[in-house]
Order: structure tokens, then sequence, then C-alpha cells
């Protein structure tokens, strides 16, 4: 993640713009009212999923469980990935 201030990022904005998609990248722009970060709009909404899922219980227990299965060495049976993701 690299820092610029926002006089960097006005001087050179088409250039940052095209290395944090690129690179999938956080770009810190600073400015005396405060801080933002740019990220690629793909990584956002890959965030964005991410904190849905933890924010569903049934989604975060379910989580949980399959990673105390496997610290505890246990293979859990069911579906294959193939066959859970096979729509997409």
């Amino acid at each position: 993640m690299k820092a610029l201030t926002l006089q960097e990022a006005s001087t050179n904005l088409p250039y940052i713009v095209a290395e944090t998609i690129k690179n999938s990248d956080e770009t810190l722009i600073v400015s005396d009212e405060g801080v933002v970060i740019m990220i690629d709009k793909d990584y956002w909404e890959e965030i964005q999923e991410t904190l849905g899922l933890l924010r569903d219980q049934k989604s975060l227990a379910a989580l949980l469980e399959g990673h105390r299965q496997r610290d505890q060495g246990i293979i859990p049976s069911g579906k294959t990935i193939d066959e859970v993701f096979n729509d997409l």
C-alpha cells in the first residue's frame, strides 16, 4: 500500500488509477482533511461480499466450524468444490 499527498495524487491521477487497477493494490491519498483509500472496484466488491458473509450468523458459524474441523484434521464429507460452484 502506498501513500500519496493530495497534490501528488492530483498530479498523477491517471497513472495512479491505472496502477491501482492493474495491481489491485490500495493507494492512500492523504490531505489536511483526512485520508481516503483508492482500491480496484473488483477488490472492493470482494471485500463487500466477505463482510456480508461475516455479518450473516449462519455463514459465520459454518466458516468457524470448517476452520475447527480443519484444525482437528477432520475431512468433511459432502460436495466437492465443483459441485458447489457448478453454476459459476
